[in-house]
């Protein structure tokens, strides 16, 4: 359960991923990046648990995960999640 001071961002990034973890698990087809997905969904997970995470980091999760999945039509709805979550955290600072 989540508390009522937790970020909304946090908890759709949370959920999302989760959502996509549970799918890609679930998928019975290999494809060669797969372990990257996997890991990176990971690395979006632990970043969810730890608070509000840095936009940069969630981004390059974002792409390794999207770039790995390729065209799998099938998890395209949960990566569509996934990105909107990241979305919501808005752009990265200009440098």
């Amino acid at each position: 359960m989540t508390g009522s001071d937790e970020d909304p961002r946090v908890v759709e990034l949370r959920t999302a991923v989760s959502r996509l973890r549970r799918e890609l698990a679930a998928l019975p087809a290999e494809f060669p990046d797969r372990g990257i997905a996997e890991d990176e969904l990971a690395a979006l997970a632990a970043m969810a648990v730890g608070g509000i995470p840095e936009i940069p980091c969630l981004r390059r999760s974002l792409l390794l995960v999207a770039g790995s999945i390729g065209s799998v039509s099938a998890l395209a709805t949960g990566l569509a999640a996934v990105r909107g979550a990241v979305e919501l955290f808005g752009e990265p600072p200009v440098r």
